[in-house]
């Protein structure tokens, strides 16, 4: 594997620093040796994607999508390597990142499929009317365009979907930008290999040579680097609450504000309806101890809180829940920072006025390092009610069961919470119809609410919304999975009076995709 910093197709060694990638479980130092980028090649990768943004951002619809397509092929190619390479990079088992490696090519041939249809951008056709009275109309058409290089963060959790190749990479390529990556610290071996395989698909389908760059650090400048340099137009990044505020800052101070979408976590309550614990005491109990210690816990969609009213059906559930939790064998957490973090504030939170630890898991591997421990703890609802510490995320396999005295109470919690990716509701039919006031709160608190599931698990589809209220993300309006996510990197021009040969094929007459209107014909003209 090749570990320089690649700009404008080029593999370019630097002598800032050799970094080397760390076997979480093992704690021993992994082959390769990548080299730390500087505040030159920051700017040599923003200067070669604004001018490859000048051919790329007009490329044939067809084009992109096959560029799109020869991505997922040389990713797909890699197989075995780079899922073993992921695996010793981030402590996940191999059959978890098969998976991730399908869900990573599909989501670049979802937006193949999108780019070729072409549909996307949205192009609204408003012929002149040049006999309207007082007014005559002119000839309007409006589509989405790309706004120019973007800029991403790969994350610790998803070391292939949602780093170098994953859908913040997709969707922005699909939309017509240039992108560059920063690795993430403790993926540097598998972003390599994610590198060199779109390079690679670059050069076979003859994409301009800045439309693709990647870059390595161990710290924050090259990040703030990038943020900040002028020529960036937006961000992406998926991570903590700090992490992402700091982002977004720095892109508040620079001379131009950019869009910063981050995805900066998520606590993803889960609401216990009184008929369903009654009628499915065991059966939840189980399902949810699965998904709170899934991965170590560690998807931003984490069910951190379960919140029901006290009942005999309650105490069953919880007698079920602490023998499920407490039989999990703990696992590798993804890097040392995030199992120290997670121990420190686990542990913390258990000794807040009125929380108890219920049940941990006793089934420990001692010859591993960063081990995770599943945990439950429980509160009452007044005591989660005062204290805001009680409603932070908690990174890994821990969950805060929440006890209300009634309902009334129970509404209570849910009104002090914050913005989420997710909230769930645990419910029988039949009673849905009595707590429609409830599901009126749930629904301004995120930006998916779910009937008798598991937060965990996000479908790539159209009509996925991965992103919710702030904190979870910064803005609730667009989200990171999915097809709409290419709305992130694009903005509404309007081309007026304009002769057919000169528009873009997508707003030329006769173009089944174009939407033609015809309405408000007897608007008179803005005078703004």
């Amino acid at each position: 594997m090749n570990g320089k910093n690649i700009v404008a197709g080029t593999y370019i060694e630097v002598n800032e620093k050799s970094l080397k990638a760390v076997n979480p479980a093992t704690g021993l130092t992994l082959d390769g040796e990548f080299f730390k980028a500087n505040e030159k090649l920051v700017d040599d990768a923003l200067t070669a994607a604004t001018a490859a943004f000048q051919s790329y951002r007009n490329l044939n619809k067809d084009l992109k999508a096959a560029f799109l397509n020869a991505i997922a092929d040389e990713i797909a190619n890699l197989g075995e390597e780079l899922v073993n390479r992921a695996s010793a990079e981030s402590g996940l088992p191999l059959a978890r990142l098969q998976g991730e490696l399908g869900r990573t090519t599909g989501q670049l041939r979802l937006f193949a499929s999108l780019v070729a249809e072409g549909s996307w951008v949205d192009a609204i056709i408003d012929t002149a009317l040049p006999d309207r009275q007082p007014l005559p109309r002119p000839d309007i058409r409006r589509m989405l365009i790309p706004i120019g290089p973007v800029v991403v963060f790969g994350a610790s959790n998803f070391p292939l979907a949602f780093s170098v190749a994953g859908g913040d990479t997709a969707s922005a390529l699909a939309s017509g930008c240039p992108v560059v990556v920063k690795a993430h610290p403790a993926h540097y071996g598998t972003s390599a290999l994610v590198g060199g395989a779109i390079i690679k698909a670059a050069e076979k389908t003859g994409m301009p040579k800045g439309v693709f760059s990647l870059l390595y650090d161990d710290g924050y400048a090259v990040g703030a680097g990038l943020v900040q340099h002028p020529l960036t137009k937006a961000v992406t990044f998926t991570g903590s609450f700090k992490g992402g505020m700091a982002l977004i800052n720095l892109a508040q101070q620079r001379e131009q504000p950019i869009p910063v979408f981050a995805e900066m976590g998520s606590i993803n309550p889960v609401i216990f309806l009184p008929l369903a614990i009654e009628n499915q005491a065991e059966e939840l109990a189980k399902k949810y101890a699965a998904s709170i210690t899934l991965g170590a816990g560690q998807f931003c969609t984490n069910p951190g809180l379960l919140l029901a009213v006290q009942s005999p059906a309650l105490e069953n559930f919880k007698t079920a829940l602490k023998e499920a939790i407490s039989t999990v064998p703990s696992a590798t957490m993804l890097t040392e920072g995030i199992a120290h973090n997670y121990g420190k504030l686990s542990a913390e939170v258990v000794n807040e006025d009125g929380v108890v630890l219920l049940s941990a898991s006793t089934v420990k591997n001692m010859e591993l390092q960063n081990q995770s421990e599943a945990k439950i703890a429980q509160v009452s609802a007044a005591d989660f009610i005062k204290n805001p510490k009680l409603r932070e995320e908690i990174f890994g396999p821990y969950s805060l069961l929440v006890v209300a005295r009634d309902h009334a109470e129970l509404e209570q919690a849910v009104e002090v919470l914050e913005g989420q990716l997710t909230v769930t509701l645990m419910a029988e039919k039949q009673e849905l119809r009595d707590y429609q006031a409830l599901v009126n709160k749930l629904t301004d608190k995120t930006g998916r609410i779910i009937l008798n599931g598991v937060p965990t698990g996000v479908e790539v589809c159209a009509a996925m919304q991965h992103g919710g209220p702030f904190p979870a993300t910064n803005d609730s309006r667009f989200t990171s999975v999915g097809s709409t996510a290419i709305n992130r990197f694009v903005r509404p021009l309007a081309y007026q009076d304009w002769e057919q040969e000169l528009l873009p094929d997508e707003l030329k007459d006769g173009n089944p995709l174009g939407i033609f209107r015809t309405v408000n014909q007897q608007l008179t003209k803005s005078h703004e």
